[in-house]
């Protein structure tokens, strides 16, 4: 998530303070990613190095004299741009479960089909737990029902892989007979034969 980019939506909408930017932040987002007020000033220091924000004097605040901020014409153009170019998906992420999975393949002893359902209970879990918070969530908060949507998506599409992964091993060819030798190396993995990711 880019705070930067997010510093600079907040300030599009008038002068701030800094403080003032972290529990607006934390309430936009539906309050599932709390933001250090450390984080913000540093994130707003390089934005005014860069020319995206300027500070004005220290006004008074309920917390005593405070630095405000305001978006920069030239932070109005990045942020814009930001909004309008799609993040960078063209290889996949270095997932931790997927890559406990494929570690798991080449682990002596573990079964690779318990490991999944260990993750896949866990996952079917915390869906539950976001099934509650909107359940219990009021429908005129739009930033918390949809950060919780996207959470649910996201799970929902590690179950669905987990499951195909499963159901991949279970059609797996049977391991060698008995009498093979048990320290006898494991085939090499095949390599990919193309690059993954799209090409441009």
């Amino acid at each position: 998530m880019s705070i930067r980019h997010a510093l600079l939506a907040l300030l599009s909408e008038g002068p701030k303070y800094g403080l003032q930017l972290r529990q607006e932040f934390e309430a936009r987002t539906g309050e599932v990613w709390p933001l250090n007020v450390g984080q913000v000033y540093t994130t707003l220091q390089r934005l005014e190095r860069d020319g995206l924000v300027a500070s004005d004097d220290p006004g008074e605040s309920d917390d005593g004299p405070q630095k405000g901020f305001h978006i920069t014409s030239a932070g109005r153009d990045e942020l814009a741009t930001w909004l309008r170019t799609p993040p960078d998906l063209s290889s996949p992420p270095r997932d931790e479960l997927v890559m406990k999975v494929l570690v798991a393949l080449r682990v002596p002893g573990v079964d690779v089909r318990e490991v999944i359902q260990v993750h896949r209970r866990h996952l079917v879990q915390l869906m539950q737990q976001w099934t509650r918070i909107k359940e219990d969530a009021d429908e005129a908060d739009l930033s918390l029902v949809l950060v919780v949507d996207a959470e649910l998506f996201r799970l929902d599409s590690v179950v669905r892989w987990l499951d195909d992964a499963d159901a991949r091993l279970a059609r797996q060819a049977p391991r060698p007979a008995a009498g093979t030798p048990e320290n006898q190396s494991a085939a090499p993995l095949p390599k990919l034969r193309r690059k993954v990711g799209v090409r441009r």
